[in-house]
């Protein structure tokens, strides 16, 4: 079940892009998103379930040290946040249906916090790769605003460098299934996104 307020993007802006620049497109036909939503291990699955979605990352963008390691982000050192970058077909897939995945899985109203994990590393934020992406982004959180009844604290800003997390991290959920659970479940990100969201919390299939 989608969040409450749904509704389609009429088009996709998608323009010429270099790995590292950012601008939308990824390749012929494909295009980038990126969004931090605390700790990344739990923002790929929704995303890897979505069709039209080719490839999740997890990441850290946002900040300042070039080519950071897990540890350096972790403790706050660098201006990073944890983040995925999505590449997918918008031939088959929105970004608004994007924007309308991430927003049931975050708790977009706690600064520098997603649940249990504290931090400027851990914030919600929206990093757009085009102006379209902008629009969609800050009409999105206007709804958002609007149908919690609360200040939204989601950053919406210009996408910048992005690098990919080590190998361990990536598909972690996969990877490390029992691990995962326990953490996602004693971090109360679940308890939470259902306060939030009710049956629209996490997305289709969740």
């Amino acid at each position: 079940m989608r969040a409450p307020g749904v509704w389609l993007a009429l088009s996709i802006l998608v323009t010429t892009m270099a790995t590292g620049t950012t601008s939308a497109a990824a390749a012929e036909g494909t295009a980038f998103a990126t969004f931090a939503g605390g700790c990344f291990w739990c923002m790929e699955p929704p995303y890897d379930k979505t069709e039209g979605v080719l490839a999740t990352t997890s990441g850290y963008t946002g900040g300042e040290t070039e080519d950071p390691t897990y540890e350096e982000v972790s403790a706050g050192k660098t201006g990073h946040a944890e983040a995925v970058r999505i590449e997918y077909d918008p031939e088959k897939v929105s970004y608004q249906t994007l924007l309308d995945l991430f927003w049931v899985n975050v708790d977009p109203t706690t600064p520098n916090r997603q649940f249990c994990d504290v931090g400027s590393q851990y914030r919600t934020a929206i990093f757009y790769h085009d102006a379209e992406q902008k629009r969609l982004a800050e009409a999105s959180k206007e709804r958002v605003e609007q149908e919690l009844g609360r200040k939204v604290v989601t950053e919406i800003v210009p996408a910048g460098p992005f690098y990919p997390a080590e190998q361990y991290h990536q598909d972690y959920y996969e990877k490390n299934p029992i691990r995962y659970n326990f953490y996602r479940w004693n971090c109360g990100r679940d308890q939470r996104l259902e306060e939030l969201w009710g049956e629209a919390a996490g997305g289709p299939e969740h």
